[in-house]
């Protein structure tokens, strides 16, 4: 698939209905009367579905559980790639991932697709006010040309560290990475999240004012390690009822390119370089990780709460998403940076005004449909380059037909899941086949074992190939 490089003409045509519109009378007016509804765009770091809401009844998110109840909850929605920046620059072009672009965390939206109107500059070219909060593309300077005003993030540089002990061991590590994990009696803005909420909440102020329709991302931090938060949080979860993985195992047959080393977690101060954790580190982590999600939630209760009590949430679109999924122990993995369900099933939830509240759908939906959707919701025209659906009708009727299949990559995978299966080819650069995974998420969802060699399975691996060769186009909805 060729990169998408619009030409000027092109670009025109795309956004042209949505720039001639901005003339109407009464179109900029975020009130009771808005004819444009406003979007408030949350994105969450390493936020796999461990909320309560996706069944996970342990996770204490009240306020993430309050905006499914309000909304349409996607049970099964992937990222097309499970890496921060790759994934971000991914969605918010609407663009899919190859082998040559948005391969790595580092990977910026600018330089792998140059000449695409991004969802930001989009929304921008077509009347609304854009503001960036936290961290909403992996690079602070990326789209700068898709804002209102310059992108903002909270200041310091010590990776969310308040305790100076551990600040001090961050300013002396080689890789500027402290403990894995702190806890602090401090209040909610003492951290990097709680400073963004605060930030938007005083934004929706300010745009409550503007005569002009907004579009407002707030884009927060944790659980991304470090798994740093207030005291408070990690006192929600009793010691003894934070469980381990139950498949700390390599699943039988998988190959070696399968897995890594979790080098991530491993620049922390105080992880082991090599080897499986001790249970009770690998126990303090996944508290950790139980408690940002809480603080993350309670942050994302601030700024919708603000919404509601401004008298904007009536006529605001809200979506959250998690970037990509994350492993606890899952398969003796920690991170991300793999082909597995764990990485790549992502929690998104969207609320809009005027739609059906406290839905749910199985249907098999992707980041890259998250553009193209705003723009039905919001009105707008939809740029040509898109490679996603708008999965409003789905949020209409969540039970109807729809895609046969989510493709999603990393490195040398390409992996497709079906309602059934999930399938994953390694090549290397001469496309030649280096290692096959095929699960049977019917009678195996943890993906324990490959059962991609199994002779009785070789029409199926062959039929899944063939649609990954096929592409995107071939799994669309009729």
């Amino acid at each position: 698939m060729k990169q998408p490089n619009l030409k000027r003409r092109d670009f025109i045509k795309a956004v042209g209905v949505g720039a001639t519109a901005v003339a109407l009378p009464g179109f900029f007016n975020c009130g009771k009367n808005s004819r444009l509804p406003n979007v408030l765009f949350l994105a969450v770091d390493d936020l796999r579905p461990q909320i309560n809401c996706y069944g996970h009844k342990q996770m204490i998110s009240p306020n993430i559980d309050q905006l499914a109840a309000r909304g349409v909850l996607f049970k099964r929605t992937f990222c097309q790639v499970p890496v921060c920046g790759a994934s971000r620059s991914s969605l918010l072009t609407g663009v899919r991932p190859t082998r040559n672009r948005f391969v790595t965390f580092h990977a910026w939206a600018d330089k792998d697709c140059p000449g695409v109107p991004q969802l930001p500059k989009h929304f921008r070219d077509n009347g609304y006010y854009t503001i960036s909060n936290g961290k909403v593309y992996h690079h602070l300077e990326d789209s700068a040309g898709g804002w209102s005003e310059p992108a903002w993030h909270p200041d310091g540089e010590w990776r969310d560290y308040v305790r100076p002990e551990n600040i001090e061991i961050a300013r002396q590590s080689e890789a500027y990475a402290g403990p894995a994990f702190e806890a602090a009696d401090e209040p909610d803005n003492a951290y990097f999240d709680g400073k963004i909420a605060d930030k938007a909440i005083a934004d929706l102020n300010r745009l409550q004012q503007m005569n002009q329709p907004f579009f407002l991302a707030a884009g927060f931090k944790k659980p991304h390690l470090p798994f740093n938060a207030p005291q408070k949080y990690w006192d929600w979860y009793p010691r003894e009822s934070i469980n381990l993985a139950d498949n700390p195992f390599r699943p039988k047959g998988a190959p070696d390119v399968a897995l890594h080393n979790w080098g991530e977690l491993r620049a922390y101060f105080g992880i082991p370089k090599q080897g499986p954790l001790p249970d009770e580190m690998a126990r303090t982590l996944i508290h950790g990780y139980y408690a940002c999600v809480s603080y993350t939630d309670a942050q994302i209760g601030r700024v919708i709460n603000e919404l509601e009590r401004l008298g904007l949430r009536e006529n605001t679109i809200i979506v959250l998403w998690g970037d990509h999924g994350w492993q606890l122990g899952e398969h003796g993995l920690w991170c991300k940076h793999c082909n597995f369900e764990t990485s790549l099933h992502s929690p998104l939830i969207v609320s809009a005004p005027g739609l059906k509240e406290n839905i749910q759908t199985s249907a098999l939906t992707e980041f890259v449909d998250i553009y193209p959707s705003l723009c039905e919701l919001a009105g707008l025209p939809l740029p040509h380059h898109l490679e996603g659906t708008s999965f409003v009708p789905l949020m209409k009727n969540p039970d109807r037909p729809w895609k046969t299949a989510a493709l999603s990559r990393y490195r040398d995978g390409d992996s497709i899941r079906t309602d059934r299966h999930r399938y994953t080819e390694y090549t290397n650069d001469q496309g030649e086949v280096i290692g096959r995974m095929l699960y049977d998420h019917q009678v195996d969802s943890m993906e324990n074992v490959n059962i991609a060699d199994l002779p009785e399975n070789q029409e199926l691996v062959g039929n899944l190939s063939k649609m990954l060769r096929e592409g995107y186009q071939a799994v669309l909805p009729h």
